[in-house]
């Protein structure tokens, strides 16, 4: 029996998968549509942890049945990037929260990918991205 080296394999696969955009869902495809979203994590700290792989997980299950059963699968994934997680982390480590936010992406994004979980990630939303908070300061003025 050969040896299952998972490092090895799992990012073959891995891989594979990005640059083929298994995961990814067109807007144009005819199957039926099922929009799968998780909770978007604080990107403040050190990385995920035990309850955001429960999670993360469990949808990524889901998402996987729905695919097997025919399915256009949507699952993009984002992060919650303003608000108090990101600005106290910055106060503790005395680094601007822009640079420690574009790290904890980074690495959470990583961890998400050793975790084998998929993502739709052209679709990928950051709340601290001037491009997408526009639109939030945009229908609060209206």
């Amino acid at each position: 029996m050969i040896d299952y080296d998972p490092k090895a394999i799992e990012k073959k696969w891995q891989n594979f998968w990005l640059e083929r955009g298994t995961y990814f869902a067109p807007d144009d495809d005819p199957r039926p549509k099922f929009y799968s979203l998780v909770m978007f994590p604080y990107p403040s700290g050190s990385g995920l942890h035990m309850g955001h792989a429960r999670n993360y997980v469990y949808g990524d299950l889901i998402e996987r049945y729905k695919r097997m059963q025919g399915f256009n699968v949507m699952s993009p994934m984002g992060w919650d990037a303003f608000g108090l997680p990101a600005e106290n982390y910055a106060i503790k480590t005395g680094v601007d929260p822009a640079v420690t936010t574009k790290q904890a992406i980074g690495n959470m994004k990583e961890q998400m990918g050793k975790l084998g979980v998929v993502y739709d990630w052209p679709r990928e939303v950051n709340t601290s991205d001037p491009e997408y908070y526009r639109w939030t300061q945009w229908i609060f003025l209206q």
